[in-house]
Parts: C-alpha cells; structure tokens; sequence
C-alpha cells in the first residue's frame, strides 16, 4: 500500500514538474544599436537543462556581468565556476550553442570580440549569415578566422553551421531544437527561430519590418505556424523587436517596427489563434529599442506607454533591462 501511494505522489510530483517546466530567459543585450555594450542578445534554456542557447550576439561578456550583479545565475557560484570565473563559466560553459539571426553587427560583435576565449561551439544561422560570417568576419581581414571555413588558417573554435528554412535542427547538447523562418529587414535576410522543447515552444524574432513595408508575406507565414501553438497554450512567450516610436515614419523605420505596427501584426497572429481573446496573458519581450541621443527623449518609455496604451489584444508586454531574469 506504501508503495502505491509513493507511487501515487511522485507520478503526481512529475505531472506538476512537467506543468509548471518552460524557459528561462536572461537578457545580455537590449538596445538596437548604439550603445555598443548593450547589443541584443539573450540566453535561454528549458528548465530541464543546463545550457543556454544564445540568441544573438551583439554583447555578450558584459550583459553577463549585468546578469551576475542582478542574481540572474543563481546556479553559478565561484567554486563552481573554477578554474574560471563566474563570469567565463558562463561564457565557456553555459552557453552550449549561438544562434544569429541575421549578420548585422549589433547582433554578432560579442560573438567576434570574445571569440578568443571561447570554447568549441556551434553558430547556427541561415546560409547568407554563415556566408557573411565566412566572407567578411572571420576571413584574417577583419578578424582572425576562429571558424572551421574560409580564408587562412581556420582556428575551428566555431563550426558555422547553416539551416534550412522550416526544417528542425537541434541545439547540440542544449536539449532544444529549432525551426527557422525568414524574415524581411529592410529587403534583407533576417531570422525568425522557434524553440522548443518537450513541453512548449518560444519564438525569437530577428529584426523585421511590417509585412506591408516590406512588400513581403514572410511575417504572416510565420503567423501560420505560430497560431496553432497560441491556441493550445504551447507558446510560452516571444521575443520581438520594437525598434521605434510611432512618431517615426514609415520612410524612416528600415526594416523595423513600431508600437502601431507591431499591434497590427499581432492582430494577424490572433487570426490564427482562435479569433478575439485568443492572445489574452501572452508574453511579449520587446526588444532592439534604438536609443536616442536628444535631450529628453526617453525612446524606451514613449515605446512602451505606446504599446500599452493601444493594447486591446490582452497581452502581456514585457521591458527587459540587461541583466535581467525572466521565467516563462
């Protein structure tokens, strides 16, 4: 009779562990330019694992010293981290694998500036960025070539590895796979990826314009495919950029959105939810704010009163700073 209670309880016990299991995000880099030491980038893991894919790369060393000041590593302490510090346990250890969803600098500078003391690892990204990682970066030019390709001598620290579109691929020894979509920036190749694990998925978004800007379709594919997991609770949450107000013009964004623009995609994406309601408490991280550099404009707060303000979808916007933790 014991038996079958213990039995009872532990198999209660794995049924909650595998409700409450999903990602833990930290934030290394934030802003979409400018500052060159908070470039975006951010570290997930599921739950279950140890390692973090970074998603992007524009800082990496210095949002890890952020996310050490903030208590955003609970698991790492100096004895674990030896023979190295806190801060190169993480960056050689706990980041099991990169992906960079496009070749533009403020998502890979950390990547090339930190790359001399890095361990072995895998950059996941699609053919053109492994194409302009091989040809412009790592070619002894611009820096030495710490990849397994290209020009000179190849210091192999880094196996590039390109992935096709809407095909699932796997993180290494992460314990997440990844299907990538395409996405437009200004007619540019960028990246969306969708991460998943056992128990749900998230969505990381490179930078993108509105589909009507871009004269593309490409955002409203990815809709598609998140629709699904929306309607049965298995997207947790999703990083997108939001990189200007709305007092910027259309002519002036680049290939990135506003708040108005950002909501008027959204609505798409409730379409292929289920319908009015269907986005209600989903999490949103916005990301690649751009700062200004006039006096009293504060971009980030005008961003996020924006997105608020005009919020009649029921989500749940999230401003993460560097350094920062959160779980979804």
């Amino acid at each position: 009779m014991l038996k079958k209670i213990l039995a009872v309880c532990l198999s209660g016990y794995s049924a909650l562990a595998l409700a409450l299991a999903g990602f833990d995000v930290v934030a290394l880099g934030v802003d979409g330019g400018v500052s060159d030491g908070n470039l975006t980038s951010y570290l997930i893991r599921s739950d279950s694992q140890t390692q973090y894919v970074a998603l992007d790369a524009g800082s990496l060393l210095p949002g890890i010293g952020k996310g050490l000041e903030k208590g955003s590593f609970p698991q790492v302490t100096p004895e674990a981290a030896a023979p190295y510090t806190p801060q190169g346990h993480i960056f050689r250890r706990l980041i099991g694998a990169y992906f960079i969803s496009h070749a533009h600098l403020d998502h890979l500078a950390g990547l090339i500036i930190a790359s001399p003391e890095d361990g072995k690892k895998t950059v996941y990204a699609s053919n053109d960025t492994v194409l302009t990682l091989r040809n412009h970066y790592f070619n002894w030019k611009s820096w030495p070539n710490f990849s397994d390709s290209g020009n000179g001598q190849r210091l192999g620290t880094y196996r590039l590895q390109p992935v096709r579109e809407q095909q699932r691929f796997t993180f290494g020894t992460t314990g997440l796979s990844g299907v990538m979509y395409p996405l437009s920036h200004a007619g540019y190749h960028s990246s969306m990826v969708l991460l998943a694990d056992r128990t749900g998925a998230f969505a990381y978004f490179g930078d993108t314009g509105p589909d009507a800007l871009e004269q593309s379709r490409q955002l409203d594919s990815v809709w598609r495919a998140l629709g699904p997991l929306v309607a049965n609770k298995k997207l947790k949450g999703m990083i997108i950029e939001t990189s200007y107000p709305n007092e910027v013009s259309d002519s002036k964004l680049y290939g990135h959105l506003t708040p108005a623009w950002l909501l008027k995609e959204l609505k798409n994406l409730q379409k292929y939810s289920g319908g009015d309601g269907s986005l209600a408490g989903l999490p949103i991280v916005i990301s690649h704010i751009k700062p200004s550099l006039q006096q009293g404009e504060d971009r980030r707060a005008m961003i996020q009163q924006q997105l608020e303000q005009a919020n009649d979808l029921g989500v749940k916007f999230i401003f993460m700073a560097q350094g920062d933790r959160q779980q979804f």
